[in-house]
């Protein structure tokens, strides 16, 4: 590096993002993941005797990919080439694998290829990387917060591990913040910010667990401070509050998307309002589709509250037309109506077993004819072939209630209706008994 290129990176790192200066150095600096990176821990172990494989890295926003990324570069004797999925394409890659097998054959270093947010590269922009990675030209780091089962190339995961991090705690960010406001060289120590217990408090809260986010957010609010007498710049909660932007959007596409709709039905289905409720509330602010969840409703309605409460899914298909004729934001307490209603009704899946078992038996069975006497005789010939006879006409009898063979020959006593003793389903039950005798 020469003279003037040194000065230009030294500006660079001054004039970095405080996210980017407080970036850690080594593990001791290195906040979180201690089943990953912890001392004795596999992974640590490996980076420590420079045998590392190739790998995928799978966590939130701010848990400390890139960091721990970077740290593997500077901790074996690897030469690091990031690039990123957003920006970068395949005649990238192929100028970073080339650079990589003459880097290998001359100076006999390897390369980590990193590719920042991989789930944005598609089977193409993938394929290029797997034979490079199974050859040993390249060690793949790859980056992403989704669920690289459904993001990553099957035969590129299988070459790699896959390492998930996890969002930091509260007590981790407040170590960061509190690194990053007494730190004169990399941090803020140089401006003399103050801030409160409770004011630091709200700042935590706020990053949702991200590094990333805390530090913008900190460095916003110290530069937007203005110091006092003493050249003190004293932070307060309504700074924080302006200079931050907290959001609850996520990817409707991606893995928050499906993780928080699976906890809004299961939440209703284990007769939780109050959890149900919270994770409505979170797909309304990330801008969910009302419509995709008041659907959800109507399936949940006749999947798992069933003939337990009939009304259940008149309420479901109810709030469903309603959320359409009215839209939002009103329609968010037709949702939250629907939603306790349901969270709180008495629950049978007993018709949604009963159909799976029919289908299964349509599926596995014989064809067989459908009795003739439940066939209409609209010919002579269909008359004299047997068709209709021996037939019960149910409302000639008392109670309106004739037992007759109704099923084929071949599935003759087959049961696929077994209701509960919930709610009204209990009525049924009883009916049924009273009707048919044990079943």
């Amino acid at each position: 590096m020469t003279l003037f290129e040194h000065s230009a990176d030294s500006q660079m790192r001054r004039e970095a993002p405080l996210a980017a200066r407080m970036r850690p150095r080594n593990f001791d600096e290195y906040a979180g993941q201690e089943h990953l990176v912890g001392p004795g821990r596999a992974l640590r172990k490996s980076i420590e005797a420079d045998q590392i494989p190739s790998m995928v890295l799978w966590g939130p926003p701010g848990s400390g990919k890139t960091t721990l990324a970077n740290l593997i570069a500077t901790m074996t004797r690897s030469y690091f080439s990031p690039v990123s999925a957003v920006a970068s394409g395949v005649a990238d890659l192929r100028r970073i694998v080339k650079e990589a097998r003459d880097r290998l054959g001359m100076q006999g270093q390897r390369t980590i290829l990193f590719i920042d947010e991989l789930h944005r590269f598609n089977k193409a922009q993938q394929d290029v990387i797997l034979p490079h990675v199974e050859s040993g030209t390249v060690v793949l780091i790859g980056a992403t917060t989704e669920n690289p089962s459904f993001e990553v190339n099957s035969p590129l995961l299988s070459r790699s591990r896959v390492f998930t991090l996890q969002p930091l705690s509260n007590e981790q960010i407040t170590d960061i913040v509190r690194t990053a406001l007494q730190d004169n060289e990399r941090g803020l120590g140089s401006l003399s910010p103050q801030m409160d217990d409770e004011t630091m408090a709200g700042l935590v809260e706020i990053s949702n667990g991200d590094a990333r986010t805390v530090l913008n957010a900190l460095e916003m609010a110290v530069l937007a401070t203005d110091p006092d007498e003493d050249g003190t710049r004293n932070i307060t909660a309504q700074t924080i509050e302006d200079a931050t932007q907290r959001s609850h959007l996520y990817d409707k596409a991606g893995d928050q998307h499906y993780d928080t709709i699976s906890a809004f039905i299961k939440s209703m289905r284990g007769s939780d309002p109050d959890a149900a409720i919270y994770y409505l509330a979170r797909m309304i602010e990330a801008g969910e589709d009302p419509l995709f969840i008041a659907r959800r409703l109507v399936i949940l309605a006749a999947e798992d509250v069933g003939l337990a409460d009939p009304r259940a899914l008149t309420v479901a298909v109810a709030a469903q037309q309603a959320v359409h004729l009215i839209g939002m934001p009103e329609g968010r307490i037709v949702l939250a109506e629907a939603t306790v209603y349901l969270a709180t009704a008495p629950k049978s899946n007993a018709s949604y077993m009963a159909i799976n078992k029919a289908i299964e038996d349509v599926q596995r069975s014989r064809n067989d004819p459908v009795p003739k006497h439940l066939r209409n005789a609209v010919t002579g010939l269909m008359k004299d072939e047997g068709y209709g006879e021996g037939y019960k006409y149910a409302h000639d009898h008392e109670g309106g209630f004739t037992p007759m063979q109704n099923l084929p020959e071949s599935l003759k006593g087959r049961r696929y209706y077994d209701p509960t003793d919930h709610g009204y389903e209990a009525q049924i039950a009883e009916r049924l008994k009273r009707w048919w005798g044990e079943r």
